[in-house]
């Protein structure tokens, strides 16, 4: 078992714009699945969903993903919305050509737009929540805490982070449940928990970035979610 006392860098192959199309998309599918097993999805929902108390009835709702992946969170944040009756608008960006074409499909209120998150497309304000998840880990800390400061900048009500937290438990599992993957997704979940931050470090980035208005929450399957609002 390796030491996880400080956070080890490495490159995850999925992040190559090289790297090869049918493998990548199988790895989509294999997160995508994870998401849902896992309840990685629902843990950024019951999040939204507790915000959502303060909506205004007949109000459209407008939310950013940075680093959206296949679009598996904004898709199932528009089947919830659907469901309550919401009026919900999700803008999905990845830098990676392949996993955005991966999450473009035909919903009406979801559009998936190719940019680098370190630089956004968009001006101040220009949605109501910014959301992210599973990305901060692929960032060193002074790009987390830009991120950080790019998602209160672009969002008017609030934001939503979630990720992994670095723990040798959750290393130890995640080289399980991978067995039978491919390589790409092996060495990736690997390195990903590798290079995840402790709660420490979280707050230290919330801290830097000026968002304390947001809380620390440990979600089940060694998850964390930082997440409030601004009013």
């Amino acid at each position: 078992m390796i030491s996880l006392e400080k956070r080890r860098r490495e490159e995850e192959w999925m992040d190559n714009p090289h790297a090869d199309p049918a493998t990548l998309q199988d790895s989509l599918r294999f997160i995508r699945r994870v998401n849902l097993l896992l309840g990685y999805t629902r843990a950024t929902l019951s999040h939204l969903r507790r915000f959502s108390a303060r909506w205004e009835k007949g109000r459209t709702i407008r939310i950013v993903d940075l680093a959206t992946g296949s679009g598996d969170v904004p898709r199932a944040i528009l089947k919830w919305a659907k469901s309550e009756g919401r009026d919900v608008r999700v803008v999905g960006v990845d830098r990676h050509s392949t996993t955005a074409n991966a999450a473009r499909g035909d919903e009406a209120n979801l559009q998936i737009v190719q940019a680098d998150v370190l630089q956004m497309p968009f001006t101040d304000g220009a949605f109501d929540y910014a959301i992210t998840g599973m990305f901060t880990h692929h960032l060193d800390e002074p790009e987390v805490v830009q991120v950080l400061k790019t998602m209160d900048r672009l969002a008017t009500r609030g934001v939503i982070v979630a990720d992994l937290l670095r723990d040798r438990r959750a290393y130890f599992w995640i080289k399980l449940f991978t067995t039978m993957s491919n390589p790409m997704v092996r060495h990736d979940a690997a390195v990903s928990v590798a290079q995840a931050f402790t709660k420490a470090e979280v707050l230290s980035m919330r801290d830097q970035a000026g968002l304390g208005y947001t809380s620390f929450y440990r979600h089940f399957g060694h998850r964390f979610v930082l997440a409030g609002e601004k009013v």
